[in-house]
């Protein structure tokens, strides 16, 4: 028969294993995923607890911001969503008392790469997951036979400047300069000549 000592540490440890904590601990810092940036065009859902009145949903606007009523805009585009919760809990503070704010991302609209030149599906893919260049060739339906795999370029913009990443295919399939195979991100475009 357990103790109620015992019993206490099982339930606190079956909470801990549910919610993820040993799991998280445990996994190295390297491997967890960045945070999701939020980007134009997704649709947020934002609560704030017991505030019926303080529930809506809105979508990025082109130019990254976002209206909420009591808080006005806000920047949300390129911050996480942990970041613009505490925005909004920062902004509202002037009129509820320790406002419980949620925020979360209800459409991801606005996470996608593009995949143009010589590949049997060009176009435009969402970017719901992390995804590098071999899985974004993959999505294009891989290149064509007349494609110059080995002058694959990736175009990408960072602090307003465009920068060009090398990718060599066959380097790649090989096993060669596996650090080529970036992880996209929200807007890339990856031309394959």
């Amino acid at each position: 028969m357990y103790s109620i000592s015992k019993l206490v540490v099982l339930s606190l440890l079956t909470a801990m294993s549910l919610s993820g904590a040993f799991s998280r601990a445990a996994e190295p810092e390297a491997s967890r995923p960045e945070a999701y940036l939020i980007q134009p065009g997704d649709v947020l859902q934002i609560m704030v607890w017991k505030e019926t009145d303080l529930q809506s949903e809105v979508v990025v606007r082109p130019d990254g911001g976002v209206s909420f009523p009591l808080s006005g805009d806000l920047q949300a585009a390129g911050g996480t969503v942990e970041a613009l919760r505490d925005a909004l809990h920062e902004r509202l503070l002037k009129y509820i008392p320790d406002p419980v704010v949620t925020v979360l991302v209800k459409i991801a609209n606005g996470n996608r790469i593009y995949v143009v030149g010589k590949v049997n599906r060009p176009g435009e893919f969402p970017l719901m997951r992390p995804t590098d260049v071999m899985q974004a060739l993959g999505l294009a339906g891989g290149a064509t036979p007349f494609a110059a795999v080995n002058d694959i370029r990736i175009l990408r913009r960072e602090a307003g400047q465009q920068i060009v990443i090398r990718f060599r295919y066959d380097d790649v399939v090989k096993g060669r300069r596996l650090e080529q195979n970036v992880l996209l991100r929200s807007g890339d475009t990856v031309v394959v000549p």
